[in-house]
């Protein structure tokens, strides 16, 4: 059974940074793809970013310039550098991670982690 453990949330001032990770145990298959997905209070949760099995990444339109996901020397792990933060950034970020391409989502959820954009 997949799971996944995500880290790196916190709080931060507007203009800040913050790097979330996301590592995925109980798998050693390779083929996969890795996703952030984020969901605000009273909202529905919305994709931010995907990183393909080959490594091709796409973005949110709201954090294309500012963020970069990536992955780590380890391929069931990922990154997601998140710059010029903005108080409207502020959600609970879930790492989603699956054995397919696409944008998501995929079968497998994180437990989220919070992160707080003060202005």
């Amino acid at each position: 059974q997949v799971h996944l453990v995500e880290s790196g949330g916190g709080l931060v001032q507007a203009g800040g940074s913050l790097r979330l990770s996301c590592a995925a145990f109980g798998t050693n298959f390779r083929f996969n793809s890795m996703a952030w997905y984020r969901q605000s209070p009273g909202n529905e949760r919305e994709f931010v970013a995907v990183i393909s099995n080959d490594g091709t990444a796409h973005y949110a339109d709201f954090v294309r310039g500012r963020f970069t996901i990536s992955r780590g020397n380890v391929k069931n792990t990922a990154f997601l550098q998140m710059d010029s933060l903005k108080p409207e950034d502020t959600a609970d970020y879930y790492c989603n991670f699956g054995f397919a391409d696409g944008l998501g989502p995929f079968d497998y959820w994180g437990q989220g982690t919070q992160v707080t954009v003060s202005s």
